[in-house]
């Protein structure tokens, strides 16, 4: 097992998944791995910027502006466990402005919301979607 088989497991879906998954993902292609590599390799690629962390769900989903540092939020939905990676440059901004006036220095910078994606409100029959 190497990282970019991992990496290659975390981009094949929408959701973010877990190193567990991850494991057991590998061991059903017949590839063994324990779970301990599995956490170095996953550290290896969040490091690299090829993937995020959500510490709320403690899963992994591959990143969108791979090898570019950004301040990142995720929209993650809460019925279909879809997340998808925003990058607004002004919040990070604004909560670095804030920290800064603290005195704090930021170390992760993964903002995570929680909420129902588009196609799960309007599955449910919410009419204030747009």
């Amino acid at each position: 097992m190497c990282s970019s088989d991992l990496l290659e497991l975390v981009w094949s879906g929408h959701r973010p998944v877990g190193a567990y998954a991850l494991l057991d993902r590998l061991r059903r292609d017949g590839r063994s791995a324990a779970p301990p590599t599995v956490y170095r390799a996953l550290e290896f690629l969040q490091h690299r910027g090829l993937v995020h962390r959500l510490a709320s769900l403690n899963a992994y989903c591959g990143c969108a502006h791979p090898g570019e540092a950004h301040p990142v939020q995720f929209l993650i939905c809460r019925d279909c466990g879809t997340a998808a990676e925003l990058v607004d440059r002004r919040v990070g901004e604004a909560i670095g402005r804030s920290a800064a006036a603290h005195g704090f220095e930021i170390r992760d910078r993964v903002i995570e919301l929680s909420g129902r994606c588009r196609g799960c409100r309007a599955a449910k029959g919410d009419r204030r979607v747009s």
